[in-house]
C-alpha cells in the first residue's frame, strides 16, 4: 500500500525533473544561440542591431551567424578578449559613440574575416601593439575623435589591405613614415585636428604625404602645432628650407606607442638630437649640408606644366609668323611678276604693233 502511495510522487518528481532539465537546456540553448532581448536581429540579413540602446557592457552572445554587428551609441566601456567570442565570423563591427577607454589586447584576435571596424568618439588614449595583429582582411579602420598619442607600431604589419585609416580629432603628434609606407592599398588617410609637430621628425612625412597626393591618395590637412612660428601652417606648403638642418629623409623618424614624451627623450638620446633652438626644432649634433631640392613634388610638377604651356605657345606663335611670311612672300612675288609683265607689255601699247603702224606710215608718204 505504501508503495503504491510512493509510485505517484515518484512520478510527479521525476516529470519535474525533467521540465527542469529541458528548461535548463532550452536558457543554454537561448543563450549560446539566441538573440540578446535589448537588441534586434535580422537573421535573413546576419545583422544584429544593438544600437541606443543604452547597454553599459557588450552582451555575451550573440547569433553566431553574424557577420554585422552595430553597437554605437551606448556607454560601453571595456572591450574584453571574449566580447566577440560568440561571432567570430564578424565583417562589420561599428563601436562608435561609445564611452570606450580600455581595449584588452586580444579583444579582436577571433574576429579574422573582420573587413570594417568604427572606433570613433570614444576615450581611447592608448592601444596596445598587437591589438590589430589578427585582422588580416580589415580595409577600413576608424579611431577618430579619441584621446590617442601614439598609434601601435605594429598595426602595419598585418593590415596590409587598409584602404582607409581614420585618425582626425586626437592628440598625435608625429606619425612614422614606415608605419604609412606599410599601407600599400591605402587611398584614404584622415589626419586633421592634431597637435602635430612640425619638425625634423615630420620630414619623411611631408615626403611620404606628397608622394601619396601624387599617386591619388586623398587626405584632409596637417595643421602645425609647434613649434610657434609654424603654428596653423599646412605642412604641405612649408618649403623644405625650414628642414635644411634636418638629418636626411631617410634617416628612420620616431613615433609612438607610448605617450609623446618618454619616446621624444629616448628617440633623441638614441640619434643624437638636441633641441636647444627658440623654435623647439630638432636638429643634430653635427649638421649635415642641405641638398638642393625642389620645394615640392606638386610645385615641380606645376613648374613643368606651365614650362611646357609657355613652350607651346611660343611654338605656336613662331608657327603662324612662318606662315604668315610664306604667304606674304608668295603673294609679293606674285605681284611683282604681274608688275613686270605690265612693265613690259606697257612699251609695245604705246608705239603700237607694225600692223598698226603701216598704214599711219602710207598716209604719211
Amino acid at each position: 500500500m505504501l508503495q503504491k502511495n510512493l509510485q505517484p510522487d515518484r512520478q510527479r518528481a521525476a516529470m519535474r525533473g525533467g521540465v527542469i532539465f529541458l528548461s535548463s537546456f532550452m536558457w543554454l540553448l537561448h543563450v549560446a544561440r539566441g538573440c540578446p532581448d535589448v537588441c534586434k536581429c535580422l537573421t535573413s540579413a546576419k545583422t544584429v542591431d544593438c544600437s541606443y540602446r543604452g547597454l553599459l557592457e557588450i552582451p555575451n552572445h550573440f547569433p553566431p551567424q553574424t557577420q554585422i554587428l552595430y553597437m554605437q551609441g551606448n556607454q560601453i566601456r571595456i572591450i574584453n578578449h571574449t566580447s566577440f567570442a560568440s561571432v567570430p565570423g564578424l565583417k562589420i563591427l561599428d563601436l562608435s559613440n561609445n564611452s570606450v577607454s580600455l581595449v584588452s589586447p586580444h579583444a579582436f584576435h577571433l574576429l579574422r574575416s573582420l573587413q570594417i571596424l568604427n572606433l570613433s568618439n570614444n576615450f581611447i588614449h592608448y592601444l596596445e601593439n598587437q591589438v590589430f595583429i589578427s585582422l588580416l582582411d580589415l580595409k577600413e579602420l576608424d579611431l577618430s575623435s579619441n584621446r590617442i598619442f601614439g598609434l601601435p607600431e605594429s598595426l602595419g604589419n598585418n593590415t596590409r589591405n587598409l584602404t582607409f585609416l581614420g585618425v582626425k580629432h586626437n592628440r598625435l603628434q608625429r606619425m612614422d613614415k614606415s608605419l604609412l609606407e606599410s599601407f600599400t592599398n591605402l587611398k584614404v588617410l584622415l589626419i586633421r585636428d592634431n597637435p602635430w609637430q612640425c619638425n625634423c621628425h615630420t620630414m619623411g612625412l611631408k615626403f611620404w604625404l606628397e608622394n601619396f597626393l601624387y599617386k591619388g591618395g586623398t587626405i584632409d590637412e596637417l595643421i602645425c602645432n609647434s613649434p610657434e612660428n609654424r603654428r596653423g601652417k599646412d605642412l604641405l606648403t612649408l618649403p623644405l628650407d625650414i628642414f635644411k638642418g634636418c638629418p636626411p629623409a631617410s634617416s628612420p623618424s620616431l613615433m609612438t606607442n607610448t605617450h609623446h614624451h618618454s619616446v621624444e627623450h629616448r628617440s633623441n638620446s638614441r640619434h643624437g638630437f638636441h633641441a636647444d633652438h627658440a623654435d623647439g626644432s630638432i636638429l643634430p649634433e653635427c649638421e649635415p649640408k642641405a641638398k638642393a631640392r625642389p620645394v615640392s613634388l606638386r610645385h615641380a610638377i606645376a613648374t613643368v606644366v606651365i614650362t611646357g604651356v609657355v613652350c607651346g605657345i611660343v611654338c605656336l606663335m613662331m608657327l603662324a609668323a612662318a606662315v604668315y611670311g610664306c604667304a606674304y612672300a608668295a603673294i609679293m612675288a606674285k605681284y611683282h611678276r604681274e608688275l613686270k609683265e605690265v612693265e613690259h607689255l606697257a612699251p609695245a601699247g604705246e608705239h603700237g604693233s607694225p600692223e598698226e603702224r603701216e598704214p599711219l606710215d602710207r598716209s604719211l608718204a
